[in-house]
């Protein structure tokens, strides 16, 4: 008879201990840490301080910003591991950096490091990058006045993702003392989730996400304008899982820009534009590129953009491989290039002549439709024997004024079904 009823207690003592646990979980305001919220005050300190409280307290916990703006001065860096599931929630707030990049003194203005079942909830984080796209014209010169630091990149991101956080223009700016300043960096974070959240203005990408396995965005929104330089709406690299979904970017470099090591990516119902498109790459520019694997991008818009879906690899560079690469069903408005391989990709017109070492395979290009701004609206240009296995399949994309053409250099597609420009004749 005891040993029957000590079951059901045992049972009902359990769930009474997990229940208290739960009614007990840390939940910190950042107004009772000393967070002001007037949009002028320096909030960071207040921030660090609720951060250490609850993800050193009873789990699940969170952070909690009320409705207000919050100056925060660089860098703010918060650091795991955190005793279990820890959130951010930001709904109605604003949360600005300075807008001086001599205030900075690391890459860093929030970054979010080794933390485990992380949740990014709602708010503007808005990073003032209007004066630092200004004093840029690197686009079009090929001379990037950068800000710098004194100091090196340290160890920690080059093993990371050096390519990731530095491919894009290795011009006339020396990597290891160029400052590039994101607005939200999530390092080594595994099961993370951004959702319902906003980044305006960033000085550089706007989202960096590096290391972060099985990590989830949803309803994410990006906002700048399409002169903002260097810009990527949210960029990727050495992760293995990721969705993407239900987001608009608009932005002044890519939408979404993919680094080496970038795998098992899944990017639905996303619209982009103003921007560069959607771009696995650049590749090729770095010593001991990962691999690039399995990679999903479908139900699509692209508006005004002046590249499409677009893959990218430098002429002349590292050896490296990108495979099984799939874009399907997306409507293209008015894009520049809506569909793109490029394998003599060189934005500064001053690169190193030679083929591409980056081999490219199982590459599909289906139910792609709408309008090119240029003649051009499907461009396969591949280096000697490094493009393997591609198909486009039922494409419909009318040029400026008139039918579009293709253009096709050491490749040949399968093609399927209805291909309009006729893809590589």
């Amino acid at each position: 008879m005891y040993k029957m009823n000590s079951i059901p207690r045992a049972v009902i003592f359990v769930f009474l201990m997990a229940l208290i646990e739960k009614n007990h979980a840390a939940v910190v305001n950042v107004k009772t840490k000393g967070a002001k919220g007037d949009g002028k005050s320096d909030d960071g300190p207040a921030i660090i301080s609720a951060w250490k409280e609850a993800c050193g307290g009873p789990p699940p916990s969170s952070v909690l910003f009320p409705a207000g703006t919050y100056f925060v001065a660089p860098p703010l860096h918060l650091k795991g591991p955190c005793k279990g599931p820890i959130e951010i929630k930001a709904t109605g707030a604003t949360i600005k950096a300075p807008p001086e990049v001599a205030k900075f003194k690391t890459e860093g203005w929030i970054e979010i490091e080794g933390v485990d079942k992380l949740t990014l909830t709602g708010g503007n984080y808005d990073g003032q990058g209007q004066a630092t796209w200004k004093s840029n014209n690197c686009a079009s010169t090929g001379v990037c006045k950068l800000p710098a630091v004194s100091t090196c990149v340290s160890l920690k991101l080059v093993n990371i993702s050096l390519i990731s956080i530095f491919n894009y223009n290795n011009l006339i700016c020396e990597f290891s003392s160029v400052l590039r300043i994101s607005n939200i960096r999530l390092t080594n974070c595994k099961n993370a989730v951004v959702k319902d959240l906003t980044s305006t203005n960033s000085k550089f990408f706007h989202i960096n996400i590096l290391g972060c396995d099985n990590a989830k965005l949803d309803h994410v929104t990006i906002n700048a304008p399409g002169t903002s330089l260097n810009t990527d709406g949210i960029h990727i690299g050495r992760l293995n899982g990721l969705n993407i979904t239900n987001t608009n970017i608009k932005t002044g470099d890519d939408c979404i820009s993919f680094g080496d090591g970038s795998k098992n990516v899944h990017i639905e119902k996303v619209t982009c534009g103003p921007g560069h498109g959607i771009s696995i790459g650049s590749l090729g520019r770095w010593p001991n590129e990962l691999p690039v694997q399995g990679i999903w991008i479908k139900n699509c818009t692209i508006t005004g953009t002046n590249n499409g879906a677009r893959i990218k690899s430098w002429p002349d560079g590292t050896p490296g491989t990108a495979s099984d690469m799939h874009f399907e069903d997306i409507i293209m408005e008015n894009v520049g290039n809506p569909i793109l391989v490029d394998q003599e990709y060189c934005p500064s017109g001053k690169c190193k002549k030679g083929p591409s070492k980056t081999k490219l395979s199982n590459v599909t290009f289906r139910k792609i439709r709408g309008s090119s701004t240029t003649k051009v609206a499907v461009k396969l240009v591949c280096s000697p024997g490094t493009c393997n296995n591609f198909e486009v399949a039922d494409i419909n994309l009318q040029g400026p004024g008139g039918p579009a053409t293709s253009e096709c250099k050491n490749i040949k597609p399968k093609v399927v079904g209805k291909v309009v420009p006729p893809a590589c004749p």
